[in-house]
């Protein structure tokens, strides 16, 4: 864990962290607290509203919202503690899209992201298990390196 942890601080400078609200959040950024300790990371955590394709993009969508930025500032509180983070490195951004893998995706290329840390559970899907678009998207489109966190199953 030592030697990859080094070559994780050496390569990740800019990290992009999408969360959703579940326990995957605060795993991801545990595993990231004990990674990064030493060189200075900039950390994005992002929360994407998916707006229905039925609704314009600009759709105000309250509840939603309410919902990311109640989740953001809940990791973010988690981040500044286990990470102790300076203000300027970590940073919260609250997304509408149509697709939360595309959101991430883009949001990675406009950052010049090193990294996106996202946590996957499994799920059942027509009979086969997956781990969910959003994170089959990510893996197929982003960018930079994906380090994707499955927690263990019960």
């Amino acid at each position: 864990m030592r030697d990859i942890a080094r070559e994780m601080e050496a390569i990740y400078r800019r990290v992009l962290v999408p969360v959703n609200g579940t326990a995957g959040d605060r795993r991801v950024l545990e595993i990231l607290g004990s990674v990064v300790q030493k060189q200075p990371v900039g950390i994005t955590l992002i929360y994407v509203v998916e707006v229905p394709q039925s609704m314009p993009l600009d759709a105000e969508l309250p509840d939603e919202i309410e919902k990311g930025e109640a989740v953001l500032a809940e990791a973010e509180a988690f981040a500044r503690q286990r990470l102790a983070a300076k203000g300027d490195l970590l940073m919260t951004e609250l997304l509408q899209a149509r697709s939360a893998g595309a959101a991430i995706v883009d949001e990675a290329i406009e950052r010049n992201a090193n990294a996106i840390v996202m946590a996957a559970t499994n799920r059942l899907k027509y009979g086969k298990i997956t781990m969910g678009e959003t994170v089959v998207y990510v893996l197929r489109n982003a960018p930079c390196e994906v380090v994707v966190v499955r927690q263990a199953l019960d």
